[in-house]
């Protein structure tokens, strides 16, 4: 059965190889990330890229604006953006704090919130998170802002999951260790991750279409390394 599915931070990494995996399999896609032409280019006439600041209240106004005025419904959202800083605590500005919780947990928070009325019991909210994000995993120095807010959705995902299970959709986070991205290799260049981001998006697609059917408000380590 083909989805209606939105996919957040689309442009490059696992986001992008999302969007190829589910527009292959037929579901309907709406891309959403600051730079849209990396998923327009494809020219796929199942997949929508919107131009999409997830920083920005307005922005996000206009991702549900799509959906309201050409879907009944929404049966998957993958919040996969995310924004990264690597910075003494020192040395960090609050101004820069703030701009990576307004990606990874206000705009996970308000996207949600408001595509909520679209969805059913039946629809399922994945949030990519981190494995420094988990209680007793490993930390890296330099890594208190992106690693806090990737921990702060994590216990989000628990809360909406225990809120909505009478009638809503399903809630499940997924914490990833490594994999090989621009992301990863702007943070730890040289750095080799023994999984590549078609990969990880090979399986990420796959939870999201069935996941829900065994899982609600949980965390899944997807890491092959041990904590």
């Amino acid at each position: 059965m083909k989805k209606n599915i939105v996919i957040t931070g689309t442009s490059r990494g696992i986001g992008f190889e999302l969007v190829k995996i589910l527009a292959d399999q037929g579901h309907q896609i709406l891309a959403l990330s600051r730079n849209e032409s990396p998923v327009s280019a494809m020219r796929l006439p199942n997949v929508t890229a919107i131009s999409c600041d997830l920083g920005e209240v307005s922005h996000i106004k206009k991702a549900v604006d799509y959906v309201k005025q050409n879907w009944d419904s929404v049966d998957i959202l993958i919040n996969n953006a995310g924004k990264f800083l690597k910075q003494d605590f020192s040395k960090t500005k609050m101004s820069e704090v703030k701009k990576v919780y307004e990606v990874n947990v206000f705009s996970v928070f308000d996207l949600t919130h408001q595509l909520l009325p679209y969805m059913n019991d039946n629809s399922h909210v994945v949030t990519i998170s981190s494995m420094g994000g988990v209680q007793g995993s490993v930390k890296f120095p330099g890594l208190a802002a992106y690693s806090s807010s990737k921990a702060a959705v994590i216990t989000m995902t628990e809360l909406l999951a225990e809120e909505f299970k009478e009638n809503g959709p399903s809630f499940n986070v997924l914490a990833l260790g490594a994999v090989q991205t621009e992301m990863l290799a702007e943070a730890f260049p040289g750095f080799e991750a023994p999984v590549t981001a078609e990969e990880m998006g090979v399986y990420i697609a796959n939870f999201a279409l069935t996941g829900h059917q065994y899982y609600n408000g949980k965390l899944m380590q997807v890491s092959n390394s041990t904590p």
